[in-house]
């Protein structure tokens, strides 16, 4: 069953659906993001709310982990292997594991129960920013190569080798970036100012985790990294691997 909360459809508003089985937490929130604009779907247990959102595609998803028929990590891996929607988990635990957990399966952010309206405003405006972004600015140029790897940014594949590399959307935002400037730092701010947005207000190890799945897949020892290279206390940098390591 899907609930809709807000006024009259309009063609350009943003869409948000909501899946969460406590209807404590629903009504409040759903109506909270009518205030502020959105057109809201709702729906109560994770196999209604993985059809809603192919069948009603959403701008975001906000999804929670606790749920009947499906939980929300079998939600988001099941979503994510469809879809490229944006995925703000919901979780009752704070635990570093589960958040974890949620962005190995593709989610792009977390907040942990309880929390404020304003905050969870706050995140989805910056994911949709992201979104946006995306739309709108076309990139320059249509490949990126060095060494071994290669990304295709129009179809967004990845290749080690010759061989096709699954990565998450955040994955291969950073190493696209890593590698538009080959040989050069970045830093920490500027990783997390161009991936993911200005206002993350989440936990900095993201960076950290994202960076250890990129090397597990394109390193051939990833605890002696030779692409992905960490200058510390400042960023990270990519080099071919007959660079000598700094």
């Amino acid at each position: 069953m899907i609930e809709r909360a807000g006024y009259v459809t309009m063609q350009l508003m943003t869409t948000i659906l909501l899946v969460d089985d406590d209807k404590m937490i629903t009504g409040p929130l759903a109506a909270r993001l009518r205030e502020a604009g959105y057109q809201v779907f709702v729906t109560y247990d994770g196999r209604s709310g993985l059809q809603a959102a192919l069948d009603q595609q959403p701008d975001i998803v906000v999804l929670d982990v606790m749920m009947p028929e499906m939980d929300g990590w079998e939600v988001c891996k099941a979503l994510r292997e469809q879809s490229s929607v944006p995925i703000l988990m919901l979780t009752a635990r704070g635990d570093e594991i589960d958040r974890v957990l949620g962005l190995e399966l593709g989610a792009d952010d977390y907040l942990t129960k309880p929390f404020s309206t304003r905050e969870l405003l706050a995140r989805l405006r910056a994911m949709l920013r992201r979104v946006e972004l995306d739309r709108i600015v076309a990139p320059t140029p249509t490949e990126l190569a060095v060494g071994s790897v290669r990304l295709d940014l129009k179809t967004r594949l990845a290749y080690l080798n010759g061989r096709p590399l699954t990565l998450r959307y955040k994955e291969f935002e950073i190493l696209s970036l890593l590698l538009s400037r080959a040989g050069h730092v970045v830093t920490r701010a500027e990783l997390f100012d161009l991936v993911w947005g200005t206002d993350w207000l989440g936990d900095t190890r993201t960076l950290d985790v994202h960076i250890r799945w990129l090397r597990e897949k394109i390193e051939a020892n990833p605890s002696d990294p030779l692409y992905i290279q960490t200058v510390r206390g400042v960023g990270y940098r990519f080099t071919e691997p007959h660079e000598s390591k700094t």
